[in-house]
């Protein structure tokens, strides 16, 4: 009689055992489902607001006269690119670089991406998106209006 109680002790010791390490599996198997749904949600969503340049790009090139049709659709190729040179360089870090101290308005690291630990180029790249998104809207109403200069330099402030 003791030793088929010792047995069953044993066996269960075992199985909570296997029970707490299924857990923990199961646990870990979340998080990394969660993550992963978190990175696929953000690159749909960046590559949304991404594609925006693309119908801004048409609704300008429709509002504009047939001469300035190129120099709209050049104009906000380079708001692209610009728009994310600059992200890269000088928003980020103003943005959502880490601070001394949390009272601070602005970001003091992660200029150019240097120190960056985080590892969170999911959300590098939505905000970027929308920073050049941003100039992106406003070239429209800007349209056959500025000279090409002028509008590059609004685009880097």
């Amino acid at each position: 009689m003791a030793n088929a109680t010792a047995n069953e002790t044993a066996l269960l010791v075992d199985l909570t055992a296997q029970i707490a390490a299924f857990t923990a599996k199961m646990d870990t198997f979340k998080a990394d489902k969660n993550e992963s749904m978190d990175t696929i949600w953000m690159l749909l969503a960046s590559a949304l607001v991404f594609f925006m340049h693309a119908g801004f790009s048409l609704l300008e090139a429709g509002s504009v006269r047939k001469k300035n049709a190129q120099n709209i659709l050049a104009k906000n190729l380079l708001v692209v690119t610009m728009g994310f040179l600059c992200w890269y360089f000088f928003g980020y870090g103003l943005a959502l670089g880490a601070a001394d101290s949390p009272g601070r308005f602005a970001g003091a690291a992660n200029f150019a991406m240097t120190d960056f630990t985080g590892g969170d180029y999911r959300v590098w790249f939505f905000q970027g998106a929308f920073c050049a998104t941003g100039a992106t809207i406003v070239s429209g109403a800007m349209a056959e209006r500025t000279q090409l200069k002028g509008f590059g330099l609004y685009t880097i402030l």
